[in-house]
């Protein structure tokens, strides 16, 4: 695999702090949008057996419980429960946890981008990580929130990617026993790919009649 793109087998993703109200004070992208590209890393991590951390700020708060997409999509997720900080950074558990997996390289995903994104990227690109933020799994109360974030994260060294960036590096070609599997999972960051697939689908069947009606 090219040394420059990501390596499945030395990632661990991190989505933090998709909590239901949280996801209400997203102005940058639209809350169905950041919920189907998270719920697709989540799936991407159990297709792969990708390591897959999430955690919460105070879910028994205002700032509300997890979506339940990530556990129903990937239940092989481990849950970091965290002590009131806002960093997770800070919480030895989540340290320990991401050190424990033997990964270097961080996907991390979650709301806010500025903060709940951010600060633990910072820091663990601080302590030799490498550390890619999928920003469209991502959200923050503004846009002006989300371009400054950005900023701030290139500057600092972390990569800021997408979720379907993040899939296609993974998957790196199309001769895979999965590939079926793969498909549906563009079908979540790019709806419009079902209709991709059903016009081949339905090619596919009229050559192959055509060909059964062809004479001996």
């Amino acid at each position: 695999m090219p040394k420059g793109l990501l390596d499945p087998a030395d990632a661990i993703i991190c989505l933090l702090d998709h909590q239901a109200g949280l996801l209400q004070t997203v102005k940058d992208i639209s809350v169905a949008e950041l919920r189907a590209n998270t719920t697709m890393l989540a799936k991407l991590a159990s297709l792969l057996k990708i390591p897959l951390l999430t955690s919460a700020s105070v879910p028994t708060g205002p700032n509300g419980p997890l979506m339940p997409e990530i556990r129903h999509a990937a239940p092989h997720v481990v849950f970091v429960p965290r002590n009131g900080e806002i960093n997770a950074w800070d919480n030895a558990l989540f340290q320990k946890t991401v050190r424990e997996s033997g990964k270097k390289t961080l996907i991390m995903a979650g709301v806010w981008t500025s903060v709940c994104v951010a600060f633990p990227a910072l820091d663990a690109k601080a302590e030799g990580f490498k550390v890619y933020a999928v920003l469209d799994a991502s959200g923050d109360p503004s846009e002006f929130a989300s371009r400054i974030t950005m900023a701030r994260l290139a500057q600092a060294g972390i990569v800021p990617t997408s979720a379907n960036a993040v899939m296609c590096e993974f998957q790196q070609n199309w001769n895979r026993p999965n590939n079926e599997q793969f498909a549906a999972l563009y079908t979540d960051v790019a709806p419009n790919y079902r209709a991709v697939m059903e016009s081949y689908a339905k090619a596919q069947e009229v050559a192959k009649r055509q060909q059964l009606a062809l004479p001996a």
